[in-house]
């Protein structure tokens, strides 16, 4: 039996959707769905049972599992509640790596590429803990998933007793179906798509640095069933622990994403270029790009679906269609 944290969210029912498709349908999802749709990530899964965020603790109790995959957090990068952000992002996932370490079991977790901040230092996943303490996050929620971060390092670098599988993902640009639900914090592509299709142009932020283009603004975007992929071979290969990457090392811009759209759509680009917020303009990111080597000398040899093709995929096998869910 598996746990998935947040398995109602984005990237957390992707992973129960690949589960059922594996033939698993011992699957537990722990969430709140609140009044929205979010109960629609869900809608053609399979799952054993449906455990609320205050019941956790008590369902845990005396329980045997074949792991806990933690995705569970308020990932809005603009929260502000310091001590709801806190209790959910930083102490919950201590109290379930506690009990992983006393049941002894397996523990993959999400941490977030937010973790590097402005990328002053590079986007290289190095696991020591004097690397991990130059890190400077420039968000509370960026913050919060670091704090653990250097929390299990610390337990490690001390030796201390672990689950017998632990492994934490700093997931890049992640996007793909079953966002919706994200608001603001969904992704662009996702964002545009219905204005698009009707006819209105794209709006992206002009550049205000020099030797950068308009819209070439970069990020390294990956595709969620790539996500999905390193999880489950994580799922399959016990051996390997450590905090991993999982970016296709790739940085593609903002252009690119919406050409792409607009190629999937059959249409012309149809782009405006406006002014970024001049109170976002002294924190905006330019350029992130992950650092993968880590996961390959780890063993993991999959590919990366190209942003052309992916993209092609969400918009022809979701976003342009009546059900959108996955």
């Amino acid at each position: 039996m598996f746990l998935v944290t947040g398995g109602a969210g984005f990237i957390g029912s992707n992973i129960v959707a690949s589960l059922n498709e594996a033939g698993r349908t011992d699957v537990v999802v722990n969430d709140m769905l609140g009044d929205e749709a979010k109960w629609r990530n869900l809608a053609k899964r399979q799952i054993a049972d449906f455990v609320p965020p205050s019941d956790l603790a008590r369902w845990l109790d005396g329980r045997k599992l074949e792991a806990v995959i933690h995705m569970g957090a308020i990932s809005d990068t603009t929260a502000r509640d310091g001590d709801l952000v806190m209790e959910n992002n930083f102490r919950l996932s201590l109290r379930l790596l506690d009990w992983c370490t006393e049941t002894q079991t397996p523990f993959i977790y999400a941490s977030s590429a937010a973790t590097y901040g402005e990328g002053e230092q590079g986007f290289t996943d190095d696991n020591a803990p004097a690397a991990l303490r130059q890190l400077k996050p420039m968000n509370l929620y960026g913050w919060s998933k670091h704090l653990f971060d250097l929390a299990l390092i610390d337990r490690v670098a001390r030796k201390q007793k672990m689950p017998p599988h632990w492994a934490g993902l700093k997931f890049f640009n992640v996007y793909g179906p079953n966002e919706y639900h994200k608001g603001a914090m969904a992704s662009v592509l996702s964002k545009v798509f219905a204005g698009a299709k009707a006819g209105q142009p794209v709006k992206l932020f002009k550049s205000h640095r020099d030797g950068i283009g308009d819209g070439e603004q970069r990020r390294d975007f990956i595709y969620v069933d790539d996500v999905v992929a390193v999880i489950r071979w994580l799922i399959d290969t016990p051996k390997v622990n450590g905090i991993f990457n999982v970016g296709t090392g790739q940085a593609e811009s903002f252009r690119d994403m919406i050409q792409a759209m607009f190629k999937a759509l059959g249409r012309p680009p149809n782009i405006d270029y406006v002014d970024m917020p001049e109170s976002i303009r002294g924190q905006y990111q330019y350029f992130t790009q992950s650092s993968i080597e880590n996961l390959r000398r780890a063993g993991y040899n999959a590919g990366f679906t190209p942003l052309e093709k992916a993209v092609g995929q969400y918009v022809t096998g979701y976003l342009d269609r009546d059900d959108r869910y996955k």
